[in-house]
Parts: structure tokens; C-alpha cells; sequence
């Protein structure tokens, strides 16, 4: 299941032809280390690991293919995917907001009957939080080579404030999960419209920082790559060049 996710965000990144496609390349590079984590005996039960990662990236997958009605706040990211303004950091914050802040909940509460409940999950939810970690030097080292600033930020500190930030957003995935996971159907549905409207917000605030990240924002901007399928294969890396699906 995992490696037909793999090729599926990989397929999502190549043929998104905007900023759009930042996003499906850094989650298919990561992807691509939970697969390689499931091999190598590093999660402690591989199956309810590949469970997790597969709802959770179909979340993403099922909007972008308009499978599903989008979300606002998927909607927010995709809309300004054109937006020359933005830099690749802008456009992957929106990707993330979404994708954390509102598709995690869910995806953790879909899985937890079938495995053991919500305790078994959460071995597996931070397992996950070890390999986006990992994965950031190496990821950094790619974007760097686009943004042409993020290696100088990553080694000020940057790199830690990632992580620090991440941890943060995952663990408010997390108490969203336990919420959500007391309600009944009607219950659920309403506290997702609200989750929704809630991260639209913050998506509204990426796209506007406040006048004292403005600044860094236009600086940075003038030093990036303008092609964004140049961005899009560097952040894919070695997956650029690897089999599409369609020849899986």
C-alpha cells in the first residue's frame, strides 16, 4: 500500500506544473523514509504503521484529485499556488498547515478501532515525528539549492525551530484526535467544519505575514528559483528520476 502512495504524491508532484507541487515532493520524500523505516524493522508494528500513513496521506490525495469536496483550507493552498509572490516556504507552510493541523485528527481517529485504539496510534504518530527529523538535513540540503538562503537559516537555528515547530503542531494534531474521537458522527462533522475555518485562518496568516517577516520574505524571494518545476524535481530528489506509476 505504502509504495502505491509513493508513486501516487511522486505523480501528484510532477504533474502539478505550479507551486503545487512542493508539497506532494517533500511528503513523497518522506514517505519514501517510512517505507524504507517499515523495511529496515525500525517501527514496532509495521502493518499499523503503513495503515497510518497510508489514511493519512489519502487525505491529501483525495482532495487534490477532486475525489472529495477540498477542504477551505486545502482550497486556501491551492489557490496561491500561481501567486509569484510567495516563496517555497510560504507554499509549503500552507501544505502543512492543512495537512497537520487538519487532516491528521482525522486520519489518527479512522485507524484506531482496527488497531488497538488510540494508544496504539500514538507509538506510531511519534515514531513519525523521528523520521521528519531525519529527514531535514537532507531535505535542506535539496531546498537550499533553490532558495539559495535556507542552508544559512537552518544553521542559525532554523533547523531546530522546524522541529520545535512540528512537535508543537503535532501535538495539537494530537489533542484534536482525542476530541474528536469522544464525538458522535454529528458531533465530528461539526468540530471538522470548525477545524476547517480555523486553519483557513492561519493559511490567510502565511500568506500575509506581519510587516516584521515581510521584509525577509522579499529578500528571500529575490534569491529564489522562479521555474516551479525546477523546485518541484529538486525537492523530489532521487524520486524525480525514479518509475511514474503508470509503470509500476
Amino acid at each position: 500500500m505504502i509504495e502505491r502512495t509513493l508513486a501516487e504524491l511522486t505523480d501528484a508532484a510532477l504533474t502539478a506544473g505550479d507551486a503545487a507541487g512542493y508539497f506532494p515532493a517533500l511528503y513523497a520524500r518522506v514517505t519514501a523514509d517510512v517505507a524504507k523505516g517499515m523495511r529496515t524493522g525500525k517501527f514496532e508494528d509495521v502493518e499499523r504503521m503503513e495503515r497510518l500513513a497510508v489514511t493519512f496521506a489519502g487525505y491529501y490525495l483525495r482532495a487534490r484529485s477532486g475525489e472529495v469536496s477540498p477542504p477551505r483550507c486545502w482550497q486556501a493552498t491551492w489557490e496561491v499556488a500561481g501567486d509569484p509572490n510567495l516563496i517555497i516556504v510560504q507554499h509549503l507552510l500552507l501544505a502543512f498547515n492543512a495537512h497537520v493541523n487538519h487532516d491528521l485528527a482525522q486520519a489518527v481517529v479512522d485507524v484506531a478501532p482496527d488497531v488497538g485504539g488510540l494508544d496504539a496510534v500514538r507509538r506510531d504518530f511519534d515514531s513519525i515525528n523521528h523520521v521528519l527529523a531525519s529527514a531535514f538535513d537532507t531535505v535542506i540540503d535539496d531546498l537550499d539549492r533553490v532558495s539559495r538562503w535556507s542552508g544559512e537559516v537552518a544553521a542559525c537555528g532554523g533547523g531546530r525551530l522546524f522541529n520545535f515547530s512540528l512537535r508543537v503542531a503535532r501535538a495539537q494534531a494530537w489533542d484534536a484526535a482525542e476530541r474528536l474521537h469522544a464525538l458522535d458522527d454529528d458531533g465530528r462533522r461539526a468540530y471538522v467544519a470548525e477545524l476547517d475555518r480555523l486553519v483557513s485562518v492561519l493559511a490567510y496568516l502565511i500568506t500575509r505575514p506581519a510587516l516584521v517577516v515581510a521584509v525577509p520574505v522579499w529578500l528571500a524571494r529575490r534569491l529564489e528559483e522562479r521555474d516551479p518545476q525546477v523546485v518541484t524535481r529538486t525537492l523530489l530528489g532521487p524520486l524525480a528520476i525514479a518509475p511514474r506509476s503508470g509503470n509500476r
